[in-house]
């Protein structure tokens, strides 16, 4: 099956579920946080999604490489925002395991993605 849309890409659909999710659990961040840490998770998130969704439309392995590694370090980021609220007690554990799974989900599908770009011979280096 051949995509239409970066929608169709699975690893983006969880990319913008776990994005959906960052933004409801900061509405529960200390209003001082609004400007900080809220607003530094919120854009790495949204990085996730929005550069899986801007490497699709590029035509060579290294242009749709380079978004979808742009991608993994906004995760990476987000893992220490996940870590960091919990520690300071913004978020229970229960929510620190939601969002930990949907990260997890999230990185494994975009590794696999970009493992899928890599071998794929029909995409001009």
């Amino acid at each position: 099956m051949t995509s239409q849309s970066f929608k169709d890409i699975i690893a983006w659909q969880k990319a913008h579920e776990f994005v959906l999710e960052v933004y409801t659990t900061c509405k529960y961040f200390p209003e001082y946080e609004r400007f900080g840490l809220c607003s530094q998770f919120q854009r790495a998130a949204v990085s996730i999604a929005a550069n899986i969704a801007e490497g699709y439309r590029k035509l060579s392995k290294p242009d749709k490489l380079r978004f979808l590694n742009i991608s993994q370090g906004s995760l990476e980021e987000c893992r220490y925002y996940i870590l960091l609220a919990h520690d300071l007690n913004y978020i229970d554990t229960t929510e620190y395991n939601k969002l930990n799974e949907k990260i997890e989900k999230t990185s494994w599908l975009l590794n696999a993605y970009s493992k899928g770009i890599i071998d794929n011979n029909g995409i001009k280096d």
